[in-house]
């Protein structure tokens, strides 16, 4: 794992693999660099794929002040990441949060983005599934192994994902939990993530379609769950009615979100690396 120091002073964990068309992974709200362990794989080494934590996030410093987890703050770090590594133009892969983070760079580094891949999520957020989301984010889980950590993953998301094998489930558990040096299972975030969240959303509801909009002329692919009840297929259309060129992905047994190495998510991706300009 390596480190970049933000301009602030928070240390950021990042990673690297393969080579040639550079593609900037940013994960989701809670997660980390191993959001994108099964593209990684999938890909085996076939496009330089650089994973970036967030701040507070994984092996990255956690921020003494947790306002600065904002999607603005972390859109700022990517593109002091991008001049650290020396690149002008990356393909984004955004899963989640990491897609709204891709909004804003539309807005404050447009000409750095070859194009955009935004996963399971829009301009629109459903109610619904930011409403699942507030129901663990920031809480400890109870289970005091990863099997049992994997059981109850399963028991809550296993309708949205059907069919995953239990090994599975296990993977996903160690994946986005931590084991604590006390014993037990933890937050592999800061759990002050939430605090952000609930005054983000005591706010009215920012209009994100500026931002989308601003990603004319940039090459965009946009993946959803076909079970998501965080990007509506609604909220999709209206996306694909805007942008008429959007390559469109909805992969089947998915909730939010799809890990992208399904056949679907990875032909959306190979149809945009094939359209972005270096």
């Amino acid at each position: 794992m390596k480190r970049f120091v933000a301009p602030d002073g928070i240390g950021l964990a990042w990673e690297e693999e393969g080579a040639g068309l550079p593609l900037l992974c940013l994960p989701g709200l809670t997660r980390d660099n191993r959001d994108f362990d099964d593209l990684a794989a999938a890909l085996g080494g076939r496009h330089r794929l650089i994973r970036l934590t967030f701040r507070g996030r994984g092996a990255s410093d956690r921020d003494p002040e947790f306002l600065n987890y904002n999607t603005g703050r972390e859109a700022a770090d990517a593109v002091a990441f991008l001049d650290h590594l020396g690149l002008d133009r990356v393909v984004v892969v955004g899963t989640s949060r990491g897609g709204l983070v891709a909004l804003v760079l539309a807005a404050i580094a447009k000409p750095r983005l070859a194009a955009v891949l935004i996963n399971d999520i829009g301009p629109e957020l459903a109610p619904e599934g930011l409403a699942v989301i507030m129901t663990y984010l920031g809480i400890p889980p109870k289970a005091r192994t990863f099997p049992e950590v994997a059981a109850a993953l399963k028991a809550r998301m296993a309708p949205a994902f059907p069919g995953l094998p239990d090994a599975r489930w296990e993977t996903l558990a160690r994946r986005w939990f931590r084991e604590e040096p006390e014993g037990g299972i933890g937050l592999s975030y800061d759990a002050r993530l939430r605090d952000s969240v609930e005054a983000v959303l005591a706010r009215p509801a920012p209009d994100l379609w500026p931002l989308y909009d601003l990603l004319e002329g940039v090459p965009v692919a946009v993946v959803r769950g076909a079970n998501s009840d965080l990007l509506t297929a609604g909220t999709l259309a209206a996306m694909r009615e805007r942008r008429p060129d959007l390559i469109v992905a909805e992969v089947p047994d998915r909730g939010h979100v799809p890990f992208l190495d399904e056949p679907e998510a990875l032909a959306a991706l190979e149809a945009l690396v094939a359209r972005a300009v270096i």
